[in-house]
Parts: structure tokens; sequence; C-alpha cells
């Protein structure tokens, strides 16, 4: 991810952390435990806030997961 300036919501903390979590979504998916929901996370090293931000959750990643469950 690009560094830019931040500045948190909650506390006006400057300094944060970025990672990345995957879910399940609905259905077949969750029955067969693909992870096919992927988002961006942004923590504030202050309070700890964390901001989800929604990414393309398609290809090889998918595969792998359904692979490796």
């Amino acid at each position: 991810m690009e560094q830019r300036s931040y500045s948190c919501d909650k506390c006006s903390g400057t300094t944060y952390k970025t990672g990345e979590i995957r879910t399940t979504g609905s259905g077949l998916s969750r029955f067969l435990n693909v992870q096919n929901q992927k988002y961006q996370t942004v923590s504030c090293e202050k309070c700890g806030f964390t901001e989800l931000f929604r990414l393309d959750g398609s290809g090889f990643g998918n595969v792998v997961d359904f692979f490796t469950n």
C-alpha cells in the first residue's frame, strides 16, 4: 500500500499499520470454507481503531485457500 498522510478519525493519531484479512462469503463458499472476501486493514498505532477496505478477492488466492482447507 502506498504511504500517504494519515489522521485517525477517533484520536487524530498520525501513525498506522496495514494488514489484510480474508473471510468466507455465504452459501456454498461458506460450506466449502472458500475465503473469497478480501479486505485491507488500516489500524491506528495510538488507539487501535481499524478501518476495512474491500479488495478484489478473486483469482489464485481463492484456489490456494480451497486446496489448503
